[in-house]
């Protein structure tokens, strides 16, 4: 490995780290109450910005990983269903918006692009996960259920990445501290 490398995989681990952290955090702005987690997604959020910081590979095992770990901590998010759910639907968020992000011509606009791509991918991977779960657990998952768990509860999630998740990236990009 280079040292310039070596450096740029010391970077990625440490942001996403990071990232991981404020996963952690960010529910408890939300008071623990999961109602207001379940429809802020505020875990959601570091998810997206490692994907546009370090890259589709870190943000895609942040994203997998982060309901995981703050359920070992907190008991939140219950594993089964949600949480497994979860993992899957931010893994995919990462994976998604990092290769995008990646390939796309580097225009503000694409930011929205990738990020709205990778929220419809995201949903459509949590609702495969959640429709397997039940499944396996002999439980109900209905088409309903998934409309009102992907789209109508996460309505102000969305709203909130769409107008918080690029702002941030176009201050980091202008600040040069991403590329």
């Amino acid at each position: 490995m280079t040292n310039h490398t070596n450096h740029n995989h010391i970077r990625n681990l440490v942001l996403s780290a990071l990232c991981l952290a404020i996963a952690m955090f960010l529910p408890f702005l939300t008071g623990q109450i999961q109602t207001i987690g379940n429809m802020l997604c505020p875990m959601h959020i570091p998810v997206f910005l490692c994907a546009y910081i370090c890259g589709w590979k870190w943000a895609a095992a942040v994203g997998f990983i982060a309901p995981f770990i703050r359920y070992s901590a907190f008991g939140m998010p219950p594993i089964m269903p949600i949480g497994i759910g979860m993992a899957f639907e931010m893994m995919t968020y990462g994976l998604v918006a990092g290769i995008l992000y990646k390939v796309l011509p580097k225009k503000n606009v694409n930011i929205y692009v990738s990020l709205v791509i990778s929220m419809i991918a995201g949903r459509v991977v949590w609702g495969i996960a959640r429709l397997i779960i039940s499944g396996v657990a002999s439980g109900q998952f209905t088409w309903q259920m998934f409309i009102s768990g992907a789209v109508l509860t996460a309505i102000p999630g969305i709203v909130l990445h769409i107008i918080l998740v690029p702002i941030i990236v176009i201050a980091l990009r202008r600040a040069r501290l991403i590329q």
